[in-house]
């Protein structure tokens, strides 16, 4: 709510929420749509969104003046109400998991609706029209960090069922703080994948414009339309411009920037390939590929809740493990420093984990070594101290990515024993291990 100074204004003026309007003050003039006012804000800050879809806060004071310019405008009229998906067209199935991508904002209500037909998200991004014949399912509603094992699963099965009934391919709007944790997810759980299952959302909100919302979605509607890749894989910005994305291996994706378009990098291997916003593809590396077999995808989706992912560091102390063990966790994830080191040679006993991590994997704890380095892999051989680890007991990831190795590790002790999990977690079962990294280590962010 605004201030009671503020909201008499707006009744003297005869403004509501969602009317365009003016305001003058000593630093100038602005105009927009009267947007409501967040709760963080300050009562006496009036908010206001411009034509370039920025939202703008200026300060109610003396000699601010009002004027209403016109009546309420909802955000995204509708372009082409009656556009219908066209046959003839790839079929693509378009899952809506939440996240800004795939919807609409009101700027009446400040709310943000899903757009769960094909004929709206059509009027919203018509140019996806030409480009498949497009069904929309919003199987939830679910900002990323809310994201548990449990949407993991309805997301392969909503997947494997599309594919399944005949869609060449499968995109689904995810938020992006995790989308790398639900990637490794769904490469793991679908088994017998002959199709593109594609991980898209937006860093910048659809309303924005500089939003990268709109060239994601339809780069990945050309990618699950006519690529013949048979994996899970982001499709996001390649750079800061609006020329093509980029398709990354599920299992070696990772958010690198809080904001930037081109926040996905593929980590310890090249992207697959790359989708201009006119179509093209342009294909980097190898990749699985779609074969004229009609086998249905099968979906393993059970998960090992009972597994953590732990960051070593400078006194961080081993009780992070008595703690673990004590609340019966089956699996643990270690990112160690360098070539995948933690500290168990300390002179001071209350930083040891030595004789922690022993107690762990005596209880039968499967405990798996990363690094935090992220670029370039593990090894045991070269140093003291992995050598004693490995002796342990440890298992060393090569070069897969913490947050991918526990994913995986949450996969195999869901749907293997203990000793089969032993046995799979170092070998590469969805392309999260390479034999040799293929990438610099340099990202150009």
């Amino acid at each position: 709510m605004y201030s009671e100074k503020i909201s008499e204004e707006f009744k003297k003026h005869g403004i509501e929420i969602g009317d365009r309007i003016s305001i003058k003050d000593s630093e100038g003039s602005n105009e927009g749509m009267l947007m409501p006012r967040p709760d963080v804000s300050k009562s006496d800050i009036i908010i206001i969104k411009r034509d370039d879809g920025y939202n703008i806060g200026i300060k109610y004071g003396k000699g601010t003046k009002l004027k209403r310019v016109s009546g309420k405008q909802h955000a995204a009229p509708e372009k082409r109400d009656s556009a219908k998906p066209q046959k003839g067209l790839p079929k693509v199935t378009l899952l809506y998991t939440g996240g800004t991508i795939g919807s609409k904002l009101d700027y009446v209500s400040g709310g943000v609706k899903a757009l769960t037909k094909a004929e709206e998200l059509l009027a919203e991004v018509p140019e996806l029209g030409n480009i498949a014949e497009l069904e929309v399912k919003q199987i939830m509603s679910v900002f990323s960090e809310d994201m548990t094992h449990m949407e993991w699963k309805e997301i392969a099965e909503a997947a494997a069922e599309a594919i399944n009934n005949g869609s060449k391919g499968v995109i689904v709007t995810h938020g992006t703080d995790t989308m790398h944790y639900t990637a490794s997810a769904l490469s793991f759980m679908l088994h017998g994948l002959n199709a593109p299952v594609i991980l898209t959302g937006a860093q910048r909100s659809s309303d924005r414009g500089s939003s990268d919302a709109f060239m994601n979605l339809i780069c990945s509607a050309y990618a699950a339309g006519n690529s013949d890749i048979a994996e899970v894989v982001i499709c996001m910005h390649a750079d800061s411009s609006d020329k093509e994305c980029m398709l990354i291996r599920g299992t070696k994706a990772r958010k690198m920037h809080t904001s930037r378009r081109d926040a996905f990098r593929p980590v310890n291997n090249s992207a697959i390939a790359y989708v201009s916003i006119n179509g093209s593809i342009r294909y980097n590396s190898a990749y699985r590929k779609t074969t004229s077999l009609k086998e249905k995808v099968a979906v393993k989706s059970s998960f090992e809740t009972k597994v953590a992912l732990l960051n070593t560091h400078p006194n961080s102390s081993p009780e992070m493990l008595d703690f673990l063990i004590s609340k019966g966790y089956r699996g643990i994830i270690l990112e160690g420093t360098g070539l995948g080191q933690i500290p168990i040679n300390t002179k001071h006993s209350g930083y040891n984990w030595r004789s922690a991590l022993k107690r762990a994997i005596d209880a039968g704890m499967v405990v798996g070594m990363t690094s935090q380095c992220l670029y370039g892999r593990v090894n045991p051989r070269v140093y003291s101290t992995a050598r004693e680890l490995a002796d342990l007991g440890v298992i060393y990831c090569e070069d897969m990515l913490p947050e991918t190795a526990y994913v995986k590790l949450g996969f195999l002790l869901g749907n293997y024993g203990k000793e089969d999990a032993e046995k799979l977690l170092s070998k590469d079962l969805s392309g999260e291990i390479t034999a040799r990294s293929e990438t610099e280590w340099k990202s150009d962010i």
